[in-house]
């Protein structure tokens, strides 16, 4: 007989619960891609009944789902939905976890436990459902899913890797960064292997530089208290920025199962040149926008950094030399998660044109949101011109290919892979760490008391000039949004 499946989601009360998780497993539910018996548990100290806890996320469900559904289908799903009042401090709420689980159940079960909680009580319960054996593979499986913050810096990740190994291994937990989860990242990969015209040029000889960045219009909001600790090196680059690098800097796997992606994935970061501490700041800047210091629960005297821009090299075989920018902030003029590849120039001007000409170099954007697309740039004679050339551009756009409302929450795709333990978008030990190697130098340079001060940006625009200085210095130039590079 086949097993059934239980999900049980810690913090089931909380933002991520309402807003993401439920609407995921609500349509792949939706989408018959479910386990043929399952049942969902939330467990959180907010008191409810299953009836009010389904009338809740009802409601939360018609504001926050991007997609449309009917009452039917809400009916028949809204009976897999459970709700156990405890607290996860308590030694004893474990055992009485146990107990419901069994009443649920009724015989052999794979169990899904997700941490939707806040970090510190990550090992909480992983001990408190690893020391009653709820952790054991012994009549199913057992998986892990971690929220993100992986720790706060290298000493961190690595006490939180150590308590999670003490009752699970490896291959139960499943790191999640909901950015490996998104269709046009996931893109990034059959892009490049699954098309043979761009792998010649995908290295050092060909391509000058790479941009990566994530901008947000929005400033903390009410996270003001939260992000005055962590800041954007910590919320950003640890996790999101360097996955995207990732992706565009691995060589090509020996299979696409998910021990041979996420080798390549950790090769890469471990390639990353270290940067001497007396170097940091002459590769990196960091900001503040204007107005921060009076947000909701931020210090009136913070230094905590809105924006960043990072220069990083990796020093192998296919990118020596080439450099990576990196950079992200919030209250920015734009909503862009984007890499942008900028080829070199052509080594001789060879047409007819004025001595003062410069050749326009080829631009490859990889648009991960909002508009999600891909372009690339390339030169073209203008007509009835003697030499003049124009930037003329090739799109592929999702929406257009695919229609409206193809592409699926992030969510959807990494709690179906952990369901169906498939492990490749999502963070394995060790790339958390060396992930925090790389920058925990940032964080401890620019916490020094000789650090520079942070450059002050004015709300919605692109970030402070001290950027723009940073990046020219090099001969470079930051690239403009995925539209208008290309247009």
């Amino acid at each position: 007989m086949k097993n059934s499946t239980t999900i049980v989601i810690f913090g089931a009360s909380g933002d991520l619960t309402k807003r993401k998780l439920i609407p995921a497993l609500f349509n792949l539910y939706r989408k018959g891609r479910m386990p043929s018996e399952f049942s969902i548990l939330g467990f959180a100290g907010t008191s409810y009944k299953d009836d009010t806890f389904c009338a809740m996320l009802r409601e939360n469900l018609a504001e926050h789902a991007d997609y449309e559904f009917t009452d039917e289908e809400w009916q028949t799903f809204a009976p897999h939905l459970h709700y156990h009042t405890d607290k996860a401090i308590d030694p004893e709420s474990f055992e009485r976890l146990k107990g419901e689980l069994e009443r649920l159940e009724k015989g052999p079960a794979n169990r899904l436990f997700y941490l939707a909680t806040p970090p510190q009580f990550f090992p909480t319960i992983v001990e408190g459902i690893g020391r009653i054996g709820l952790t054991k593979e012994e009549i199913g499986w057992r998986r892990v899913v971690v929220e993100k913050p992986f720790g706060t810096d290298l000493k961190s990740a690595l006490e939180l890797n150590q308590a999670l190994h003490e009752y699970l291994r490896e291959h139960q937990i499943y790191r999640i960064d909901h950015y490996l989860g998104k269709e046009t990242v996931q893109n990034i990969l059959y892009f490049r292997f699954a098309n043979t015209i761009f792998e010649p040029v995908w290295n050092r000889n060909y391509i000058d530089h790479v941009q990566i960045t994530v901008a947000e219009e929005v400033g903390v909001e009410h996270r003001g208290g939260y992000y005055d600790e962590v800041g954007i090196l910590r919320d950003m680059f640890q996790n999101h920025l360097l996955q995207l690098l990732t992706l565009v800097a691995m060589e090509p796997p020996s299979s696409f199962k998910a021990n041979a992606l996420r080798e390549e994935r950790a090769k890469v970061l471990s390639a990353i040149r270290p940067i001497p501490s007396d170097r940091i700041w002459q590769n990196s800047v960091l900001g503040q926008y204007r107005g921060y210091r009076q947000e909701y629960r931020v210090s009136a005297n913070s230094h905590t950094a809105t924006y960043a821009a990072l220069r990083l090299h990796i020093d192998n075989w296919r990118w020596q030399g080439v450099p990576f920018y990196l950079r992200s902030g919030k209250l920015l003029k734009e909503k862009a998660s984007e890499i942008l590849i900028q080829f070199k120039q052509p080594p001789l001007a060879m047409f007819p044109v004025p001595e003062w000409y410069k050749m326009v170099p080829n631009i490859l954007a990889l648009c991960i949101q909002p508009n999600e697309s891909i372009h690339l740039r390339f030169e073209a004679k203008a007509p009835d011109t003697a030499y003049n050339t124009r930037s003329v551009n090739m799109e592929f756009n999702y929406e257009a290919s695919f229609g409206p409302g193809t592409l699926p929450e992030a969510y959807e795709r990494l709690l179906l892979d952990s369901i169906n333990g498939d492990a490749s978008l999502f963070i394995r030990g060790d790339q958390t760490e060396i992930s925090w190697g790389i920058i925990d130098p940032f964080i401890h340079a620019w916490d020094s008391p000789d650090a520079p001060p942070l450059s002050i940006y004015t709300p919605g625009s692109m970030g402070p000039a001290e950027a723009d200085r940073f990046i020219e210095y090099d001969g470079r130039n930051w690239l403009r949004g995925c539209i208008e590079c290309c247009d």
